[in-house]
């Protein structure tokens, strides 16, 4: 006998509704996991004892992958209270995080000697930071890569630096205005790119280019002061997979233009003979182009920027005072114009030097000259020769849009 489809309604509808609270069957509570917030690795010494879980060390030739060593750290649940900060840096007397330290070939042999050493089954679904010593960015991070890439828990937002010396110092490092160093680091380089700072350069920026024919990569390049301030120190920039050099504080801003980024952070100091004294001008909007082109054979690249600044501060002499007019302010335009050309020129000439194109101007060939591309560049290595070549002319001019005010 059928039953009436009123009836087969009532009886399929509570078995769809039952498929649907299955949903968290393998689910992992939190507490059961140890949640890694960032990791830093260093170049272990070679007399150090080695940890042999992924490998016997008779049978297994790893002569060619010295020791690293990987500091991770762990959260605490129970120990990061919600609320301000009370009690200094770290949340009082007891941390909020735990420091592991192990030591391997690979990170993953690492990670896997972690595990050994902690209870709780390793999450990176929440790893904010990587920090790398400049001792192993010089030897390339191409040996790291792989793992990270294949890692589905790694978040592609997660930022990867460059520390100047030992980088699990930054897993150390108690701030005084965040109780776990992670987030404070983290932090640090969000609103860096926030406030015109820094370029957006997440570890999935930083895979994207390195991958790329025709750009070089960079990362932040960090330090630490007095133990618990944390200071971007300039740009790390590579060739290839290994880091080549790096840049001064101020030429960070400079880098930032001829990329294009519109916020500027930075400002300089301007001789001004129309008043008698120094002045601070600082970038507020920039607009840059870049164009190709060829002279005598040579790759030339054009970059007209258009900078809007404002005067910060004025130093003047009190013995020789004169106004702020408008032909000061016009003589002020051409000077800080003239200075943004000449330190461009610089800069681009020192990573010339080193066969780094952090800029992407290879980028720009490689779209709109696709022939030359072709028949003469079709590798990284080939660009770099090119690129030491190239030719660059900037143009820059400069609006002062805001002066301040000033009593009388």
């Amino acid at each position: 006998m059928l039953l009436p489809k009123r009836k087969w309604f009532v009886i399929l509808i509570p078995i769809m509704i039952c498929t649907l609270l299955t949903g968290c069957w393998d689910s992992d509570e939190i507490d059961d996991r140890a949640v890694v917030l960032a990791i830093s690795i260093d170049k272990e010494e070679a007399e150090k004892e080695e940890i042999q879980i992924a490998h016997s060390g008779k049978t297994a030739d790893l002569s060619d992958l010295p020791l690293i060593r990987i500091s991770a750290q762990i959260a605490l649940p129970g120990r990061i209270p919600l609320g301000p900060v009370t009690g200094g840096g770290g949340g009082g007397d007891q941390s909020p995080v735990w420091v592991v330290s192990v030591n391997g070939h690979t990170i993953d042999e690492a990670m896997l000697n972690l595990q050994q050493q902690v209870a709780d089954e390793l999450f990176l679904g929440h790893l904010r930071i990587i920090v790398v010593s400049e001792e192993i960015a010089r030897e390339g991070v191409n040996r790291f890569m792989d793992y990270l890439k294949r890692n589905p828990e790694i978040r592609r937002t997660a930022w990867m630096v460059v520390s100047e010396g030992k980088a699990d110092k930054f897993m150390k490092m108690a701030p005084q205005l965040e109780r776990v160093p992670a987030l404070y680091l983290s932090t640090v380089l969000d609103d860096a790119v926030d406030i015109g700072k820094f370029p957006s350069d997440f570890i999935g920026t930083f895979w994207s280019i390195l991958s790329s024919n025709a750009q070089d990569a960079y990362l932040p390049y960090l330090n630490i002061k007095n133990k618990e301030n944390v200071q971007i120190k300039g740009v790390a920039y590579f060739k290839g997979d290994k880091m080549i050099g790096k840049t001064n504080p101020l030429e960070i801003g400079l880098f930032m233009g001829i990329l294009g980024e519109e916020k500027g952070g930075y400002g300089t100091f301007v001789d001004s003979p129309e008043i008698d004294g120094f002045l601070l001008v600082r970038a507020t909007k920039r607009n840059v182009k870049v164009k190709t082109s060829f002279k005598n054979g040579r790759p030339h690249v054009r970059i007209i920027a258009h900078y809007e600044a404002m005067i910060s501060e004025i130093e003047e002499d009190k013995n020789a005072k004169k106004p702020l007019n408008p032909k000061a302010i016009n003589s002020i335009e051409e000077q800080f114009s003239k200075g943004i050309e000449k330190e461009i020129k610089q800069l681009i000439k020192k990573t010339q030097k080193d066969q780094s194109d952090i800029y992407g101007f290879g980028e720009h060939f490689r779209a709109k000259e696709p022939n030359y591309w072709k028949e003469n560049v079709r590798t990284l290595e080939d660009w770099h020769r090119e690129y030491e070549n190239l030719t660059v002319q900037v143009d820059c001019k400069t609006d002062i849009r805001l002066v301040g005010m000033k009593s009388k």
